[in-house]
């Protein structure tokens, strides 16, 4: 598995792309967030545990090291695996 970059070296990255804002989201296990949308683009690193993104009817599994992408505005779903899972995210606001 490839070396995943700290936390700093993400936020470094992600604002010199034109992120807004950089956070870490810590998710309790079995979390379920049902259909939803953001305001903001979104361009995340799943860091730590499991997590399943649904999207245009397709749900995928993300684990350590699996990016994802959500454009604002984009109608998705969120649930966390046993463990809960952390990731890091670049936001950039529309």
């Amino acid at each position: 598995m490839e070396t995943l970059p700290t936390f700093d070296e993400f936020r470094t990255q992600a604002l010199a792309r034109g992120a807004d804002e950089v956070l870490e989201r810590v998710w309790a296990p079995g979390t379920v967030l049902e259909l939803h949308t953001h305001p903001f683009d979104a361009d995340a690193l799943v860091v730590q545990g499991e997590m399943w993104l649904g999207e245009d009817g397709r749900e995928r599994r993300l684990l350590a090291g699996d990016t994802f992408q959500l454009p604002a505005g984009k109608p998705h779903t969120e649930r966390y695996g046993a463990e809960g899972a952390t990731y890091w995210v670049a936001r950039r606001n529309v």
